[in-house]
């Protein structure tokens, strides 16, 4: 990528990563096919996608972004440790095959490495149901005793991947299941709204309580995944990291208002539109104080790619990371671009630099790929990103939506070298 790049012009937005790893596992409870729009043409999407066809699904494209989907004929209610390490979603699998065939075995998962991340609050969730769950070597095993039954279900902490993986569990129990400190994403109302679609009774998704009445016949949809509130919100930083003007497509406002109130007070201007978003910064990039929260707060997802931002403000920063353990790794690599960043634990410290350099620089994880696209974007000079199958994982067409917006890049594969041993 070559810098001293501002960003002009137009993007559209795509379906949401979050929303579709989650929908795609919940077309196994489906008696028929199911027919879902707005996909994004992500690896996450192609992973998840061959893990379904290796269970026994017919899985059919209609266009780039529409899949039609019939589990019907599940027969191996399996998902292999080769898949399972690419992503930390197959998990979804659990609750939706204990949904459909009351067992299941899948590896451990995988995905980007933001520390520690254990599952007990899925296992709590599927034992109020009554599903047995032991984990023997790295493969995570359900069974049930007899049914389904609805339950009472207190999360101890606030998880999204428990939010969802015991809602899909909870449409086919028997009774009544409420689902206590649930989480509020976007994405679990998304989820929610095509369970309902298909048949299901699930209230209150996007409060902290979650109501499920069990339903004994889930059948297929039509269903269109909600926007992606992190790509938008990339493309929205890029912008103004960039001192650009960049009008952000299909985007659903509300689901912004955390990061535009932000950017804002970076020193952006931004104005909403029914469904688009457009971002532009005349000014300095201001110093801004940020903390990670689950929603309504300010996302995990985006932290890399503000920091990013304000390694470039005139002032210090301060960002508190408020749910991962591990989310400063990609601060190494900025910090050979030029930047200035402190890290005690949890919090960073940026104390903003006149400017970037473009160097040599490894992606660590998704979101950190991206805030290194952006630091690329406004660095004097040429910078080449490595491991880009990260950012792959979830952004669709990324070098074509950012090249539309006058960047200067390109994506090239390099052979693996061979290393002789040292004699």
């Amino acid at each position: 990528m070559q810098g001293d790049t501002r960003l002009t012009g137009q993007v559209n937005i795509g379906g949401a990563k979050n929303a579709v790893v989650a929908i795609i596992p919940a077309t196994i409870l489906a008696k028929g096919k199911c027919v879902i729009h707005n996909v994004p043409n992500i690896s996450d999407v192609s992973i998840l996608l061959r893990m379904l066809s290796e269970m026994g699904a017919n899985v059919r494209f209609h266009s780039k972004r529409t899949v039609e989907i019939d589990a019907s004929n599940i027969i191996n209610p399996f998902v292999s440790y080769e898949l399972a390490r690419h992503l930390r979603a197959s998990y979804y699998f659990l609750g939706a095959l204990i949904g459909r065939c009351g067992h299941a075995s899948v590896s451990m998962p995988g995905g980007c490495s933001l520390g520690v991340r254990p599952i007990d609050q899925h296992i709590k969730g599927f034992e109020c149901l009554g599903s047995s769950v032991s984990i023997d070597h790295g493969v995570i095993n359900t069974s049930l005793k007899q049914e389904l039954i609805g339950s009472h279900v207190y999360f101890d902490v606030v998880s999204v991947g428990a939010t969802i993986n015991v809602m899909l569990a909870a449409v086919r129990a028997k009774g009544l299941t409420i689902l206590e400190n649930a989480a509020k994403e976007p994405h679990i109302v998304d989820l929610a709204n095509f369970l309902n679609t298909m048949g299901a009774d699930v209230r209150g998704a996007g409060t902290d309580v979650i109501k499920i009445h069990g339903v004994d016949i889930i059948r297929g949809a039509e269903y269109t995944i909600i926007p992606d509130q992190i790509e938008a919100g990339t493309y929205m930083i890029a912008a103004a990291a960039t001192g650009g003007d960049v009008l952000v497509k299909n985007v659903i406002p509300k689901h912004m208002e955390s990061i535009s109130n932000k950017l804002v007070r970076a020193g952006a201007i931004v104005e909403e539109y029914d469904e688009s978003i457009r971002v532009r910064r005349e000014g300095p990039i201001l110093p801004a104080t940020i903390k990670t929260m689950t929603h309504p707060g300010f996302p995990t997802d985006m932290q890399p790619q503000f920091t990013s931002m304000l390694t470039l403000a005139e002032g210090t920063s301060v960002i508190t990371e408020g749910i991962w353990d591990s989310r400063f790794r990609y601060v190494d690599e900025l910090a050979r671009m030029g930047a200035n960043i402190q890290v005690d634990g949890k919090v960073a410290v940026v104390q903003g630099v006149k400017r970037l350099t473009g160097a040599p620089v490894k992606a660590t994880d998704l979101r950190a790929g991206a805030a290194l696209m952006i630091a690329a974007l406004t660095a004097s000079g040429e910078t080449e990103i490595e491991d880009i199958f990260h950012i792959e994982r979830g952004y669709e067409d990324v070098v074509d939506k950012f090249r539309a917006l006058g960047a200067s890049i390109k994506r090239i594969e390099t052979p693996d070298v061979e290393i002789s041993p040292a004699l």
